[in-house]
């Protein structure tokens, strides 16, 4: 233990009640209890007054060994010579948080857990009963090597024992027992571990860069500097990570990061403890604001302090995992590597060489010599399948060597020539640019790139750092080219079949989110950067400006299919117009999916891609037309009437009792439904009486990727907030609402809902469920429709989004007013829109239900009771009574 923290720990023992008084009351639990709570107030104390973590963390560990050896002998163990208490674990190794189990091992001798069974019993309850939390087990030594053997986790907490007290000749058996030449060896151990390890990552999503990593089982968190520490301690029996200098595995400056990694990660992990009262490892987003201020992050214009803190935290990390994987292969080489497949060496040319399935330099002064051998490296790899990855040695090199990577570098035409061959090779792009990322390369050599990386964004939207989404986003345009993918996005895989030059929208996912963080619309800082660096890497000016464009664009897909009516041939005309061609709408439709699908895996649904196919396929129809031709919405209509016509007389309906009912309906309701839709309606409504209204009909899943509720009967001003309030009770999230009166005053609502995960409604009871509960509501007067009131979750309560109402003219077609909503997300919040507009005598002709993480933004088209647009008097009471409901 440090002399700081024995310095530290011989302190704060001072300050609290002295073990001498606890030995004068033995099994006074009151007393044992609140020394317990002096010593993690003092350990609080000591934090909060900058004392070094190193002295807290093991000082914490020599203040428990004190008082678990004094109950220890209070028990009347220490005279007992078949048995000794143990520490395991993170315990055994010194360190303990305020909130960390306490692992002890009571070893005893064959038969002694029988003869000293109450004691022992007793000393543990004591030992909860005074606040220490302890996890226990009671072993001989041949249950420890039986349940060694079987378990890597125990194996590892075992080898990790130090002693407290009790039979120290017993404890020395013990270590004997587990030496590497009788239990798991060095070569076996570490095969394991490695085991563990991969399945760990997997566990916590395969990346660090989530939007709630876990301080010490996440990827380049505390158990990645510990798996170091244990292949080391088991291979070379070292005891500290300082003895893997002097064999030669690590170096001085590599010792350097990964001590202050983990000083940074035990700072936080202690303040995570603190402020929890409890073991918590979860970066908590409703945590991160106040971790931020007590590290001294403050806000800054375009960068949050609690931004600044997570970019500084998932930075340390990166650097970590980079750390454990060079030294990971390093221990592969010496480990498990056979010697004879090591001296094995294939030349490739003067400058690389494959030894053992990995690239190697062929001597270390190569990156001197000729320096864009950095991106050289990479490119090999790529083309070389039979190359497992790069040799821990040359590994080191390309970091040791990256400051090399200067302007002069950049301008070098045999660079640029070098990263473009990565971007257009067949295989691998993604891989070597996570690769290049890993290592610091690509930082290194896109300066705007090195600037996102550890970036996060605070929103419930975006759960990865912003390097790591735009290294999703481009491997997910890479899916597209790969047929096993094909199932996934049919359309998207064929059109990317058709794309010419694909390093084009390589480079467009590379760039589109390069400029956040910076101020100002990133789109369009973005937009330049991406023209500057094509222009200097050989792309064409057409080319060039290309990609310039689908960065400057990469939102406009998305945002006019969720938030605009792409029903509207106005709309989608207007959308075919700033796209222009039909190489831009390919490349931008591919972009956008691939966009959101790599931002938040919760995100992406069959309702979204069904909105971003239906707008794909409505502006290449217009693109085909021709943009000078206006659309033709009687010509549409017509269509869409013939073959809903088709549809029903193969359903037994003649046209002329068709015609009939079509005589009610608006001209928008045609424009605004398929042929299906009104096909489905018209049967239903074909054979009802008045006696049955209302109407409700449910399917479970249509081709929009959602469940479709439609609901015909008598209008009245509180429908909308009747139908919202049930279906929000039902659990449902309502993604589109089309609102239409007929001449007659009936309605023809249709609602689009999801279930709370994103998905259709299953088919069965649940869609019997909707339809009766529904019809139930709506049919007795007597239902209290008040919004649904819930408790706001967990991660929303730390947001604080200011509720904004905007108003605007509607469509020119119709008497309207457009509302637009911003607010919070929060659950029953259109069930609260739809009550103030009854209150308010408002109508609702359409609503449009988009959430972005912790924020909505829901557009709706409103009209009053006379069936006009809303008054400027009638626009101000809705805001203000909206403004004070959410």
């Amino acid at each position: 233990m440090s002399p700081a923290a024995l310095v530290w720990s011989a302190q704060a023992a001072s300050a609290a009640p002295g073990l001498d008084e606890l030995r004068e009351h033995p099994r006074d639990t009151a007393r044992f209890r609140q020394y317990r709570r002096d010593i993690i107030d003092r350990l609080h104390q000591g934090f909060q007054d900058g004392a070094d973590i190193d002295a807290l963390i093991h000082g914490h560990a020599a203040l428990v060994d004190a008082l678990l050896t004094l109950i220890w002998r209070q028990f009347e163990f220490a005279a007992q010579s078949d048995l000794c208490l143990v520490a395991v674990g993170g315990y055994g190794r010194g360190e303990l948080h305020p909130g960390s189990d306490i692992d002890i091992l009571v070893l005893a001798e064959r038969d002694a857990e029988a003869r000293h069974g109450d004691t022992i019993s007793r000393f543990v309850t004591f030992l909860w009963d005074v606040g220490l939390e302890v996890g226990h087990s009671v072993r001989s030594i041949d249950d420890c090597l039986r349940e060694a053997r079987d378990d890597i986790t125990i194996a590892t907490t075992m080898f990790e024992a130090r002693h407290l007290c009790g039979a120290r000749a017993l404890f020395e058996a013990f270590r004997e027992a587990m030496h590497p030449d009788r239990i798991w060896d060095s070569r076996s151990f570490y095969a394991a571990k490695l085991a563990e390890q991969q399945a760990r990552h997997q566990r916590f999503g395969e990346t660090a860069y989530r939007l709630e990593p876990n301080v010490k089982e996440g990827p380049g968190g505390l158990r990645d500097i510990q798996m170091i520490g244990w292949v080391s301690k088991r291979h070379f029996a070292a005891e500290r990570l300082e003895q893997l200098v002097a064999h030669g595995f690590l170096r001085e400056g590599e010792l350097r990061d990964l001590i202050e990694g983990q000083r940074f990660l035990w700072n936080v992990r202690f303040a995570l403890h603190m402020i929890t009262g409890r073991r918590e490892d979860r970066l908590l987003f409703d945590l991160q604001r106040t971790l931020a201020g007590t590290f001294g992050f403050v806000d800054q214009h375009q960068n949050l302090g609690v931004e600044q803190f997570m970019q500084r935290y998932f930075r340390t990390i990166s650097d970590l995992q980079r750390l454990n994987e060079l030294l990971l292969q390093h221990f592969n080489e010496a480990i498990l590597q056979d010697p004879g497949s090591m001296s094995e060496v294939h030349r490739i040319h003067q400058r690389f060489q494959i030894r053992g399935g990995y690239l190697e330099l062929v001597h270390d002064q190569v990156f001197m010599i000729y320096p864009p051998a950095l991106l050289e490296a990479f490119l090999l790899v790529q083309t070389h399948p039979e190359v497992q990855g790069i040799r821990a040695s040359t590994i080191r090199l390309i970091r040791a060597h990256r400051h090399m990577i200067d302007a002069q570098f950049r301008r070098n035409p045999v660079c640029r020539n070098l990263f473009m061959q990565i971007l257009r090779a067949p295989r691998g792009v993604t891989t070597e640019l996570r690769r290049m990322n890993r290592y610091g390369v690509l930082g290194a050599y896109i300066p705007a790139f090195g600037r996102i990386i550890g970036r996060m964004q605070y929103d419930l939207f975006h759960v990865y750092t912003v390097d790591e989404h735009t290294l999703n986003v481009l491997r997910n345009t890479r899916r597209f080219a790969l047929p096993e993918f094909a199932d996934e996005q049919p359309l998207a895989s064929d059109i990317y079949s058709r794309v010419q030059r694909p390093e084009r929208l390589i480079l467009a996912a590379l760039f589109h989110d390069i400029a956040k963080g910076r101020g100002g619309d990133h789109s369009e800082l973005g937009a330049l950067d991406a023209l500057h660096f094509c222009q200097h890497h050989g792309l064409g000016n057409e080319d060039a400006a290309l990609v310039s464009w689908l960065v400057r664009s990469h939102l406009l897909m998305s945002l006019t299919a969720q938030r605009k009516d792409i029903s509207d041939p106005e709309v989608v005309l207007n959308f075919a117009r700033e796209v222009r061609t039909r190489e831009r709408l390919d490349l931008l439709y591919l972009l956008t999916i691939a966009d959101i699908r790599g931002t938040n895996p919760e995100l992406w649904n069959n309702w979204k891609a069904s909105l971003l196919q239906t707008l794909y396929k409505a502006a290449l129809l217009v693109l085909e037309r021709g943009l000078d031709t206006p659309p033709d919405t009687d010509e549409q209509i017509g269509q869409t009437c013939r073959e809903a016509l088709q549809i029903l007389a193969s359903h037994g309906l003649d046209e002329e009792a068709v015609e009939a009912i079509w005589e009610e309906f608006e001209v928008e309701y045609f424009v605004r439904h398929s042929a299906d839709e009104i096909a489905w309606h018209t049967r239903a409504i074909a054979g009802i009486r008045d006696s049955d209204l209302p109407l409700v009909l449910v399917r479970h899943e249509t081709p929009r990727g959602s469940t479709e509720i439609f609901v015909y009967t008598d209008d009245h001003p509180r429908l909308f907030a009747r139908i919202t309030t049930t279906l929000t009770q039902l659990g449902l999230d309502i993604v589109d609402a089309r609102i239409i009166t007929t001449h007659s005053g009936r309605t023809l609502d249709t609602f689009l809902v999801l279930e709370g995960m994103g998905h259709a409604v299953e088919p069965g009871f649940r869609v019997d469920e909707i339809r009766e509960t529904l019809r139930e509501r709506l049919v007795d007067p007597r239902c209290d429709h008040h919004a649904v009131q819930r408790s706001l979750p967990r991660r929303l309560k730390h947001f604080d989004v200011a509720t904004q109402i905007e108003f605007g003219p509607g469509v020119p077609a119709v008497s309207s007013t457009r509302m637009r909503v911003r607010a919070l997300d929060r659950p029953g919040l259109l069930s609260t829109i739809g009550c103030v507009f009854a209150e308010q005598n408002v109508n609702v002709r359409t609503a449009r239900i988009s959430t972005a993480g912790e924020q909505v933004e829901d557009i709706f088209l409103l009209f009053n009771t006379d069936g006009r647009e809303l008054t400027p008097e009638q626009q101000d009471a809705l805001r203000r009574q909206l403004v004070e409901e959410i």
